[in-house]
């Protein structure tokens, strides 16, 4: 068996507003459903009124769906300190190009009032992440790989 891809699903409480939220770290926009079906491009609600289903897209083949209030539950545990491993929700590693690719999504995010819920750090298996929390409560491990340390 050869697995061609994963696309994570997130049940959210307002689809257009998660899909701005992802759009305003880098995110784009993919597509949006309501009960009148697909949603003409770029809009997020027409006559039948809001998307409940939608899409969001990262470079290359990267997606996540986002369900209206189904298929899975949102975070309602908020951290009690960094890196809380006990908050609920969905969590997911976001990769992005560079250290430096994520010290400015980091800064964006703080700048938008976004939920850091723990700085970027270096961790010793060779990555430097932060957390940052969705408004539904899903937790974003943003990571970048850190250059190889030299040997002495």
């Amino acid at each position: 068996m050869r697995v061609r891809g994963i696309t994570p699903l997130l049940t959210v409480s307002d689809v257009p507003r998660s899909i701005r939220w992802f759009e305003s770290l880098g995110w784009k926009r993919g597509f949006a459903w309501n009960a009148g079906g697909l949603l003409q491009e770029g809009s997020l609600a027409n006559e039948h009124g809001d998307a409940t289903f939608g899409a969001v897209c990262a470079a290359g083949d990267t997606q996540i769906f986002l369900c209206r209030g189904g298929q899975g539950s949102r975070g309602t545990i908020m951290p009690k300190f960094p890196g809380d491993d006990e908050t609920d929700g969905v969590w997911m590693s976001w990769w992005v190009d560079s250290v430096e690719s994520l010290e400015s999504l980091h800064q964006n995010a703080l700048a938008l009032g976004y939920l850091v819920t723990m700085p970027p750090t270096d961790e010793p298996w060779g990555v430097r992440e932060f957390h940052l929390r969705h408004p539904d409560g899903h937790m974003f491990r943003i990571s970048a790989g850190l250059a190889p340390k030299e040997s002495t």
